[in-house]
């Protein structure tokens, strides 16, 4: 690894507040739906992928490196932690949305690192459209259709140990 110059290590801190920033805020999103990934989950999944996308561009100079495998690890790892987002109960799946948006902001957290700091702001305006005003729009649409929202109750404590 090579020696990084101080307004190097300056920028990718910055690259790093920014991911941590704008995941929060789509976090923030999630905390006002009740999500139980909320604030500071999707604030630790953005800086964290930011973290592997500066270190797997930087820390590893010279020794054949290839940030594209951090990237897909980083892609395959959040889709292990998506998976455990997601519950089935009663007939229904719950925790689609949380598992998508925790899949998403660890896409805006590599922006981020990766320096598209427009991108990942872009990108987080977007994720919360999809969020808030798809969502109102779904409302709208089921009403005038007359179409059940039909949202199974989470499970309880002693409900989700029954299946164990």
């Amino acid at each position: 690894m090579e020696d990084l110059t101080l307004a190097t290590q300056l920028e990718l801190t910055v690259r790093l507040v920014v991911a941590l920033v704008l995941g929060a805020v789509i976090g923030w999103e999630r905390e006002l739906q009740r999500m139980p990934a909320g604030f500071r989950t999707h604030a630790l999944v953005s800086l964290g992928a930011a973290i592997f996308t500066v270190v797997g561009a930087y820390a590893f100079v010279g020794s054949n490196p290839d940030p594209t495998r951090v990237a897909a690890q980083i892609v395959s790892g959040i889709g292990f932690l998506g998976g455990g987002a997601i519950l089935h109960y009663g007939g229904t799946v719950r925790g689609l949305t949380t598992a998508a948006s925790l899949w998403a902001v660890a896409a805006v957290g590599m922006a981020a690192g990766a320096g598209l700091l427009i991108m990942a702001t872009i990108s987080t305006g977007l994720i919360i459209v999809a969020l808030e005003v798809f969502q109102r729009l779904e409302r709208i649409a089921k009403r005038r259709l007359n179409i059940p929202t039909g949202r199974a109750p989470a499970p309880t404590n002693d409900e989700a140990e029954e299946g164990d």
